[in-house]
């Protein structure tokens, strides 16, 4: 934990919370208020984070390809098919009470959404599990070429001209080439970062931030990666996510931000809150339709759910990773048997 970056986790809480004031905005009717339709002017490039996250401090992806791929499978893969289900489980058991008590279904039974967005009907976020899984397996190829990965420079606009398409691949891995591109910036900014000192990182990253700020008034766009969809000015939301990425990170790491416990704890273990908010709040949302009780334009239901989630996922997360099925934490067979082999050596003096 000391040498944990806290600048990253601070970073990921700040995701992590804006998704889920989101995603309860939404049930509850006022995601299409103007103050929070400023906010996502804002913070539109929150989602590409984990991405860069994964590509700053990416190890290396080479390698037996179907090793690899087993691998990745296992870690996201197993997961998404996981979380997803258990939110079925919990969308489709009020199905028949919700029927019954108002004769048709609450939303629309879209059965599409399952091979154009990779989404479950009780867990609609995990899309993000399945195009993480993707883009790895993307990042992989790249790294079989060399000097190939170069390529991801252009995958932007490979991500808009499908857009223009309207967005015509299954599973909706179109924000693929948006997710390996950011993977890569990731790791660039780590090489830059290496070789700056603290005040240069910290006035460059400013800078940066700065940038983005006027690149964000002068050419305002936004691009959503769940449905890989831009608004407003498509190039003003690729420079704008580059630069807030590179500059927020930059220069968090440049003040050397220590733990803060609350936020730093939402960082550690972000899985458990991205995969389970969502079923909790379907679980919350059909159990008052049941009683004839919408959330639906009710600030005070949104008041009451944010913080009921957060100390509810808080909750379950001894639980979610000691379970790897769902939370992508396998036990390591090398970590094992070398664990195993000191005890016996230790044993044996």
């Amino acid at each position: 934990m000391k040498n944990r970056n806290h600048a990253f986790d601070l970073l990921c809480a700040l995701c992590i919370l804006r998704m889920i004031c989101l995603h309860v905005l939404q049930m509850c009717g006022h995601a299409h208020d103007e103050w929070w339709k400023e906010v996502m002017a804002w913070t539109y490039f929150f989602m590409a984070f984990f991405f860069f996250k994964s590509g700053f401090f990416n190890k290396g992806n080479g390698g037996d390809t179907l090793s690899y791929c087993k691998e990745k499978a296992r870690r996201l893969i197993i997961p998404y098919l996981a979380s997803g289900l258990i939110g079925d489980a919990i969308y489709f058991a009020f199905l028949p009470p919700l029927m019954e008590k108002y004769h048709a279904p609450i939303e629309p039974l879209e059965w599409q959404m399952v091979w154009t967005r990779s989404s479950f009907f009780g867990n609609p976020p995990v899309w993000f599990l399945f195009s993480f899984f993707c883009a790895y397996v993307g990042i992989h190829l790249l790294e079989k070429v060399r000097h190939l990965h170069w390529v991801a420079v252009l995958f932007p606009l490979a991500s808009y001209w499908l857009f223009r398409m309207d967005n015509p691949l299954w599973m909706g891995v179109e924000n693929v080439f948006m997710g390996i591109y950011f993977f890569y910036l990731g790791k660039m900014w780590r090489r830059a970062t290496v070789r700056l000192d603290r005040d240069t990182l910290l006035w460059t990253s400013v800078a940066l931030t700065v940038a983005f700020a006027i690149v964000n008034l002068c050419l305002p766009g936004q691009y959503a990666m769940s449905s890989n969809s831009f608004t407003g000015n498509p190039w003003g939301a690729v420079a704008g996510t580059t630069l807030a990425l590179c500059g927020l990170s930059g220069v968090l790491m440049g003040m050397q931000v220590p733990r803060i416990p609350a936020l730093s704890f939402i960082g550690e273990h972000s899985m458990v809150y991205f995969i389970a908010h969502y079923p909790i709040l379907y679980f919350v949302k059909f159990t008052h339709l049941c009683f004839g009780r919408s959330i639906y334009g009710r600030y005070e239901e949104a008041i009451v759910l944010i913080p009921t989630l957060l100390i509810v996922c808080t909750w379950l997360v001894p639980y979610v990773e000691r379970t790897p099925w769902l939370s992508g934490r396998w036990p390591n067979p090398k970590k094992r048997l070398c664990t195993e082999t000191l005890t016996d050596l230790t044993l044996k003096s």
